[in-house]
């Protein structure tokens, strides 16, 4: 705390808006699963994704290279990088077009993953974010990554319930990963799939 007005303003507010990852999650994600759409090899998406996910700072990409280097796996260099803040991520590998990112995202691109629903809804569920890969502007693969509940976020919670504050969830993830994990802690209302620019409006 930087200076006493914020806690003066803290003792009238009567809402909390709570981001999720490493606030309410450890912050710390890892890859869950790797699947791969037909025709494609699970350990070949996951290369050719790390490749591409090797440019960016953010925490699913760094649990996407993390894994990648688990199992050994040779990364190409990329041509064309291309970062959409919130979205998702693309460039070329060794002769392929290859797109990291979220379901909106792909939709951006044109690219069809419907193949790719019946595996993703059971990570949905467990509260697992989701990376979709296009090779070649088809549907790669699918990447779930998890990222634990902090050990006392739930108690927090009830704290906080119990002082009368209505408490919110606000992120960037999908809004099945994050009613999952706000079900979990026992928060109901959830502001999900919302751009890092346009978190303070929200």
């Amino acid at each position: 705390i930087r200076e006493a007005a914020a806690l003066e303003l803290l003792e009238k507010a009567d809402t909390l808006v709570l981001d999720k990852t490493g606030t309410l999650t450890e912050g710390k994600p890892r890859l869950a699963s790797v699947q791969a759409a037909i025709g494609h090899d699970e350990d070949e998406v996951l290369r050719l994704a790390a490749s591409v996910e090797r440019g960016s700072e953010h925490p699913l990409a760094g649990a996407v290279t993390a894994a990648s280097a688990d199992k050994g796996l040779k990364l190409g260099s990329v041509m064309d990088f291309l970062y959409t803040p919130g979205r998702g991520i693309q460039g070329r590998v060794d002769g392929h077009a290859v797109a990291v990112g979220s379901r909106p995202y792909m939709s951006d691109l044109g690219v069809d993953i419907s193949t790719l629903d019946p595996a993703a809804a059971g990570h949905l569920s467990e509260g697992r974010t989701l990376l979709f890969v296009a090779i070649d502007a088809k549907p790669g693969g699918l990447l779930a990554v998890e990222d634990a509940v902090k050990a006392g976020a739930d108690k927090a919670v009830k704290e906080l319930r119990g002082m009368g504050l209505r408490l919110v969830m606000l992120t960037g993830d999908s809004r099945g990963t994050a009613e999952a994990v706000a079900r979990r802690l026992g928060i109901t209302e959830v502001l999900a799939e919302v751009l890092p620019a346009e978190k303070a409006a929200a």
